[in-house]
């Protein structure tokens, strides 16, 4: 989707993922210390995104999932959100920055020769969505259940295809990704929320185009 087009229709966008997000998953912060976070201090509640309908997933994904189907899995004995707890908000803040610190950014063109191609930077380097499925697989070792982190598309602020890690809390979901170290409301973001995997199965949901109160007042 190119800046200042309609934004009812995210499919070209969604397509040209891997093309355009690894040009805005830069690991720089956003505002230096202005989004500066207290490992101790659990975040203020904030409300879910909801789903609307089934949605086709990546592609990309799908092939993924073939070569490690355990981190697609989804276990319903599991919770569909986490309890977040001052032991499990610094967990999960760690582990961004962590992985956003060690892999480096590198384009699926450039790393494996191909458009699209999700992985879990095993050598080191990745684009966005490597840096999140990362995270994830992180996370799930740490304890955390991997049905509550869901894999995520948005609209990033230029417009462009971008993945990141929805975590799903008792407080609202929060977003994990590579352009900060901060791990913020979905609502904060800036972001249009396209789809996302679902949490009752393997297929994905959508987001509707889902607007935070921050995109709608910069956009």
């Amino acid at each position: 989707m190119r800046r200042g087009s309609s934004r009812s229709n995210h499919g070209p966008t969604v397509r040209r993922l891997a093309l355009t997000c690894v040009i805005a998953c830069s690991t720089a912060v956003w505002g230096g210390e202005t989004f500066a976070q207290k490992v101790a201090a659990l975040p203020a509640a904030s409300e879910l995104v909801a789903s609307t309908r089934q949605a086709k997933p990546i592609s990309a994904w799908v092939e993924f999932c073939k070569r490690y189907p355990a981190e697609c899995t989804v276990d319903l004995s599991q919770p569909a959100t986490i309890a977040l707890t001052a032991t499990t908000w610094s967990t999960i803040l760690e582990v961004n920055r962590r992985v956003n610190k060690s892999v480096r950014s590198l384009p699926d063109r450039d790393h494996w020769g191909v458009t699209d191609r999700w992985d879990l930077a095993e050598d080191g380097s990745g684009d966005c969505e490597d840096f999140q499925l990362l995270k994830r697989k992180l996370l799930a070792e740490a304890g955390l259940p991997r049905r509550a982190m869901r894999m995520t598309v948005v609209i990033d602020e230029v417009d462009d295809g971008h993945a990141v890690l929805m975590i799903r809390t008792d407080r609202g979901d929060f977003i994990l990704d590579n352009k900060t170290n901060a791990v913020l409301p979905w609502s904060e973001t800036g972001y249009i929320f396209v789809k996302r995997e679902g949490q009752d199965s393997t297929a994905w949901v959508s987001l509707g185009g889902a607007l935070s109160p921050v995109a709608t007042a910069n956009r």
